[in-house]
């Protein structure tokens, strides 16, 4: 993980806020925290390295509108947004718009470790071009979750399954699923490409 990595903790719960930073600094991460969205726009820069961790619901201007005002200033500052009253057209609204993730409250510890970590590296190599695939074009970039989900519907596994190993809903796998297929142009499990190993499932 790049050593100058931050995450970017944006939440209107103080005690949440100083919750998930000392969980995070006790896995090694750096921690700056944000009490709204207007603030953290009022500091960021694209220059940012790491991750930002936004609550969805929060007085003024919500995670969704945060996150798109932030995609609107440029920059590739990944970003994983939280809630305690997830729905799949929230998810689905989250991941169209560029998140890297969607969690739903309580959050497992250590998934939300791995999907920070996966971000941090996803950020790092979001400019590489990537090789387009024969008969469906070059693909945008998948996040780390979506190529996990995209390595267990290319095995065939159910829903329900995926949703067990990787620790999340079964209509956020369904959320990422249209998502993924529609980043590679492809209509069936059996048009997707053969993904490497991305080196666990946590």
């Amino acid at each position: 993980m790049n050593s100058e990595a931050t995450i970017f903790i944006v939440d209107d719960d103080i005690a949440m806020r100083d919750s998930l930073s000392l969980l995070l600094s006790l896995n090694g991460f750096r921690t700056r925290s944000f009490a709204n969205a207007e603030n953290a726009l009022t500091a960021y820069s694209p220059d940012w390295l790491g991750c930002m961790l936004v609550d969805m619901r929060m007085p003024g201007m919500s995670g969704l509108e945060l996150q798109i005002e932030l995609g609107k200033r440029g920059g590739d500052l990944p970003i994983v947004v939280m809630t305690a009253y997830g729905d799949i057209a929230m998810a689905r609204a989250v991941l169209k718009s560029g998140a890297a993730d969607f969690l739903e409250k309580p959050i497992d510890d250590a998934v939300l470790i791995d999907v920070l970590r996966a971000a941090i590296e996803v950020q790092s190599r979001r400019r590489q071009a990537l090789p387009a695939i024969p008969g469906v074009g070059r693909p945008q970039p998948l996040t780390m979750r979506e190529q996990q989900v995209m390595e267990f519907v290319a095995a065939g596994l159910p829903v329900r399954e995926i949703a067990e190993r990787l620790g999340i809903s079964p209509r956020t796998v369904e959320v990422y699923k249209s998502r993924m297929t529609q980043k590679l142009r492809s209509h069936d499990a059996k048009d997707l490409p053969n993904p490497k190993p991305s080196g666990g499932t946590s």
